[in-house]
Parts: structure tokens; C-alpha cells; sequence
């Protein structure tokens, strides 16, 4: 493991407990210069984990929690006329961070949650014509219960593929229920470990690590089974090969690997892949699940290519 990598994540296992994995995947994410979406039941450490990254590597850090009334200009910011100079002067948004937290954004109007598009894709707002920088680098956290919850509604495909990776955090073990019982006293300080600049190098090396043409190649096969495959109804796009390919040279990088595996790339197909591809009504009917989609896209592609 990157040693700074493990310095981090050891700052944060001191507020979230057995998560281990959860932690790296985030991180793995955030190197790719990816967004992250944790779908979970509240009070599970999803908005700590997220304050606890940001106090670990020195990134400015605000929360917004989205519920029905909140404006898309509340995100990206607003114009106001200023008497005194008489002009129109830019209000920054709360997206104006390093790390952003969108809490619960399956709650508020979809207006509001497009309001995130152009910020996840782009890094800029735009404002009455005028385009404002977010500051760099820029990564959104967000939350959302599970659909079907109170209040809850189905966020569209297009804002879906803009997350990079999506997580449950889970219900802790049994251990780590104890452990976390035993210091409940709040959450612990956590000491920076990197800042933002050095940061923006570590992503700079994740993403010129070495990958070869069969990686390449395996990648497209992949997303073309999963776009022929009966139990799926819409595969994987584009933008969802882009995404495994920078998660699995991250993840070769957390590794201190300098090139990238097509284990490397299995070791990231779940996360990346489950909220892109929809499952078609046949697969639905015979109870079979994206897991096993998946897992049976990568057997058949490996058997075919016996390189891999």
C-alpha cells in the first residue's frame, strides 16, 4: 500500500470503524478524480467518513443538506446588484470547495440535483452567462437512502453515470459495533496527513501509470458483453469504460504497482459498473443479480480470451 495512502486511511479508521474498505474505495475515487455515491440507511458514518477525509488531506469541506426546498442556486451560487457599485456581483454557492457533500440528494427536486451536472463533469458553475472555476481538486460525496424510503425519488441514469463509484457502507460488525460504543465520546481530531497540491501530484502518478493493450482490450470486451448480454437492458457506456480503466489505475497505484492488471480491473468492476448497467426484465424474473451478471461477463470474456 502508498505509505501516504495508509497514513491517511489510518487517520481515518480512528472515526470510522471497520470500514476499511469503504475507505479505500473512496480514496481509490478521489485519485481517479472521480465522484463518489454512498446509498445507505442514515447513521451508518456516511457524512463522518466524508469530514474525516477532508480533515485528513487538508481539503476545504461544506454540506448541504438537500431537501425539497433548496434551490439550485443555494449549489452553484447567485448575482446580486450592489447599490454602492452599482453592478451585479457573484455570490459563490456551496459547492465553492474542495470536497462537497450532498447529503441525502435524492430528496430534493430534480431541478436542483442538475444543478450538479455541470460541477461533477466540468469543475465550473455558470452564472447569468459568467463561468466561475471550482477550486481544484474538486470531489463530490454524496449520500442517498435507499429508494422507496419516505420522501425518497430515483435519481435519472444521466446523474448516475456522473459518480464515478457507488458504496454501501453497511451496518458495522459485531467487533466493531463494541469498538465504537466503547469511544463514544464524539468524533476524534484528525491530523492532515497531505494537503490539496500534494494530492493533486499523487493523481498525477495514479493516472500515468502503465496499462498495455490487452488491459485496453479487455476493458471494451467487457462493456461489449455487457451491452449484447439477455439479462441486461442497458450496458455500459462510454463514460463507464473511462471510469474503470482511471479506478483500476488508481487502485494499481494504491498498490505500488507501476502497471495495471486485468485483476486490477476485475477488483473494480462491481463498484463502477453496478449503478450504470440496468438489469433487463428476463434477469429480474429469474432473480438473478448484478453480482452474478457481472461475474458471468468476466468469465465469458477471460474464456474467450485466453490472454487474459
Amino acid at each position: 500500500m502508498n505509505t501516504a495512502i495508509q497514513g491517511i486511511i489510518d487517520e481515518i479508521k480512528k472515526n470510522i470503524k471497520g470500514k476499511d474498505d469503504v475507505i479505500k474505495r473512496v480514496l481509490c475515487a478521489m485519485l481517479a478524480g472521480g465522484h463518489v455515491l454512498l446509498e445507505d440507511i442514515p447513521g451508518v458514518g456516511k457524512t463522518t467518513l466524508a469530514v474525516s477525509i477532508s480533515d485528513a488531506m487538508s481539503l476545504s469541506y461544506r454540506r448541504v443538506q438537500f431537501t425539497p426546498d433548496v434551490m439550485p442556486s443555494d449549489i452553484t451560487g447567485f448575482s446580486m446588484f450592489n447599490p454602492q457599485t452599482r453592478e451585479f456581483e457573484y455570490h459563490e454557492g456551496s459547492a465553492m470547495c474542495n470536497l462537497f457533500l450532498a447529503d441525502e440528494i435524492n430528496r430534493t427536486s430534480p431541478k436542483t440535483q442538475s444543478a450538479l451536472l455541470e460541477l461533477m463533469e466540468e469543475g465550473k458553475v455558470t452564472v447569468d452567462g459568467i463561468t466561475h472555476q471550482l477550486p481544484s481538486p474538486f470531489f463530490v460525496i454524496a449520500t442517498q437512502n435507499p429508494f422507496g424510503s419516505a420522501g425518497t425519488q430515483r435519481l435519472p441514469e444521466s446523474q448516475m453515470d456522473r459518480f464515478m463509484i457507488r458504496l454501501s457502507m453497511g451496518y458495522p460488525s459485531h467487533e466493531s459495533s463494541v469498538d465504537i460504543l466503547k469511544s463514544d465520546i464524539g468524533t476524534v481530531p484528525i491530523n492532515a496527513i497531505i494537503n490539496h497540491e500534494q494530492f493533486t501530484k499523487m493523481q498525477e502518478e495514479a493516472n500515468a501509470v502503465f496499462v498495455d493493450e490487452t488491459v485496453f482490450d479487455f476493458i471494451v470486451n467487457i462493456a461489449e458483453a455487457s451491452r449484447n448480454s439477455e439479462n441486461i437492458s442497458l450496458g455500459l457506456s462510454p463514460r463507464g469504460t473511462k471510469a474503470l480503466l482511471r479506478m483500476a489505475k488508481a487502485y494499481a497505484y494504491m498498490l505500488n504497482k507501476d502497471y495495471v492488471g486485468v485483476d486490477d480491473v476485475i477488483a473494480n468492476l462491481y463498484p463502477v459498473c453496478a449503478h450504470r448497467i440496468v438489469l433487463s426484465t428476463k434477469a429480474k424474473a429469474k432473480e438473478i443479480d448484478m453480482d452474478t451478471v457481472l461475474q458471468t461477463i468476466v468469465h465469458e470474456v477471460r474464456v474467450a480470451k485466453v490472454t487474459y
